[in-house]
């Protein structure tokens, strides 16, 4: 918390300025999955040195947003959709356990515990009607790690911040892809049934709202976040199949007669 304190006091620093901008580059997609990330570029594009710049990819790639190559530099990470269903999982996993550990929830002194949940809601609605996708994304990517914090877990939290960070593309590209296939607004519509599962104060009612939450459902097999492309290819959801009416059966044609079996001299 001293770090919190002290940013709060003096205000962010250099390596957390340059930190967040090239992460939302990244997140954003304007640098692409793969893109190599040279020092000396992004001092001139920053009007800044290379002290900073170096500690701000050090720091991101401890988040997972960029590789360090032998010899080659850094560059923004790809991941292969067996990466990306694997986080999904992990994700999965955290979640029922915060979930498990987190409820019931207490009110304390007439407060309402789910307060930053319904904020983070209110950010993404808000950044919806504004357009402003990464402000989306990122109050999206927000609305689930403050349901993981009702656990009170620092370590839970920990574990679970690099994983939504890796998972923000991915998840961006369903929002997208869902608002195109339904109409803007069914994310929010989405997350607010979460928020409704959580008023219930049950975990089982609330485990069962996120295993039917399609934070998937409109990914596309090939992986848009390892390409850089920001138009996701929608998966729409398969429409009930149409009953065909059977078809009359073919005449059938009579069998040919046995040839009969020669007479057996007595």
């Amino acid at each position: 918390m001293v770090g919190s304190s002290a940013s709060a006091t003096f205000g962010p620093s250099l390596v957390e300025l340059t930190t967040r901008r090239l992460r939302d580059e990244i997140l954003s997609g304007a640098v692409a999955p793969g893109e190599r990330l040279i020092e000396e570029q992004i001092c001139r594009r920053f009007s800044i040195s290379q002290s900073p710049v170096r500690e701000s990819l050090r720091l991101l790639a401890q988040q997972g947003l960029v590789e360090h190559l032998p010899r080659r530099g850094a560059r923004v990470a790809v991941w292969s959709d067996e990466d990306v269903q694997q986080l999904f999982a992990l994700r999965t996993v955290l979640e029922r356990y915060a979930i498990s550990t987190a409820l019931p929830l207490t009110p304390t002194n007439g407060t309402d515990p789910l307060a930053e949940v319904r904020r983070h809601l209110d950010r993404m609605a808000a950044a919806e009607k504004d357009s402003d996708q990464l402000a989306e994304d990122d109050a999206h990517r927000d609305f689930h790690s403050a349901i993981v914090a009702l656990a009170g877990n620092r370590q839970l939290d920990l574990m679970y911040e690099p994983v939504m960070l890796k998972l923000q593309r991915p998840m961006a590209v369903n929002l997208r892809a869902e608002a195109a296939a339904l109409g803007p607004g069914e994310g929010i519509r989405r997350h607010r049934e979460l928020i409704t599962a959580l008023e219930t104060n049950d975990p089982a009612v609330v485990i069962e709202a996120l295993e039917k939450h399609g934070s998937q459902r409109y990914l596309s097999p090939a992986p848009v976040w390892a390409t850089g492309s920001t138009t996701p290819r929608i998966e729409r959801p398969a429409s009930p199949a149409t009953p065909m009416t059977p078809a009359s059966p073919a005449p059938t044609a009579p069998a040919a007669p046995a040839p009969s079996a020669p007479a057996t001299p007595q």
